[in-house]
C-alpha cells in the first residue's frame, strides 16, 4: 500500500474517530503532456480530516496539469479537464478501498 499522507502517528482509536467524524482518503489527479503523448496520474493517498480543504492540498496537482497538460492532443485537453474538474471537486474519494484493505490486514 501507499504511504498515506496525514496518517503520520495515528493510532487505530483516533483514525477511527476521524472517520466517523467525517475524514476521508482521498487522492489528487494530474496529467502531464510531452509531445503528442499525455500522461494521467494519481497523487499519493491523502487523509482529509473533517472541515480540512482539499483545494490547498490538490493546488500543486492542479497546477501540473493546468501548465504541463494540456499540450498533448487529443488526450491532453481530455485529460487535463478532468484532473480540473476531479481536485477541484475535492479529489478522488477512496476511503471505501482504503478501509477495506485495512481490515485484510
Amino acid at each position: 500500500m501507499s504511504k498515506i499522507i496525514g496518517l503520520d502517528g495515528m493510532t487505530v482509536e483516533e483514525l477511527n474517530q476521524e472517520l466517523a467524524n467525517g475524514a476521508k482518503f482521498v487522492v489528487f489527479l494530474y496529467c502531464f503532456s510531452i509531445v503528442i503523448l499525455t500522461f494521467k496520474r494519481s497523487s499519493e493517498i491523502y487523509l482529509i480530516k473533517s472541515g480540512e480543504n482539499t483545494f490547498t492540498k490538490g493546488l500543486k496537482f492542479n497546477l501540473i496539469s493546468f501548465f504541463l497538460g494540456w499540450w498533448g492532443i487529443p488526450w491532453g485537453i481530455i485529460y487535463t479537464i478532468q484532473c480540473l474538474f476531479t481536485n477541484l471537486s475535492g479529489g478522488r474519494d477512496v476511503t471505501q478501498q482504503i478501509m477495506a484493505a485495512l481490515r485484510q490486514q
